[in-house]
């Protein structure tokens, strides 16, 4: 685990399941139809139970780069954030701009939720294709861009990112070491 503290926000790079996360919100990896079928989104609602699918279904669809908020059923947070991120087709089709606009949208949605505490985890690297490296980037780049702007009133005080193996741990840690310098 690693930590910085930019303009009062916490950030904290750890490697866990994000289902245990005791947290306002956890982010979801969503597609745009909040069909909530495999990856992470399938583990959250198998653990978290129908009710975030069922709320999901009157929210859908969403666009890329958006975000929503659920109730987190029996998980042991408050609310489930679904935010979508672009599916991986070479670097060339906006995806960095898409994947940062979901980060952001992630934020917005905690921000008006009166949250405190959010984890989040490597959005778009699973079945979406997008490269761990490239992903690091975007979704730090984004959080400390937030954390920069941040408004002292923010409820917002900390921003988990949440690794499910050590490659993705070790990968973000490693691009935290140049973005958080």
């Amino acid at each position: 685990m690693k930590q910085y503290d930019i303009n009062g926000l916490k950030i904290v790079i750890k490697k866990g399941d994000i289902t245990q996360e005791r947290v306002d919100a956890i982010v979801n990896a969503a597609n745009e139809y909040l069909k909530h079928g495999g990856g992470l989104a399938g583990i959250i609602v198998r653990k978290g139970g129908n009710i975030i699918q069922e709320e999901s279904n009157k929210l859908a669809p969403i666009k890329t780069g958006d975000a929503v908020t659920t109730t987190a059923g029996a998980l042991p947070c408050r609310y489930v954030i679904h935010a979508v991120g672009p599916i991986w087709k070479g670097g060339n089709y906006g995806e960095p701009k898409l994947l940062r606009k979901a980060i952001r949208s992630s934020i917005r949605e905690a921000l008006k939720h009166s949250m405190n505490t959010i984890a989040i985890p490597a959005i778009s690297t699973g079945i979406f294709g997008y490269p761990m490296d490239k992903a690091s980037k975007e979704i730090l780049t984004e959080i400390k861009n937030y954390a920069i702007k941040r408004q002292q009133k923010d409820t917002l005080k900390e921003i988990r990112v949440v690794l499910y193996d050590d490659y993705a741990f070790n990968t973000f840690l490693k691009t935290a070491e140049t973005i958080f310098k």
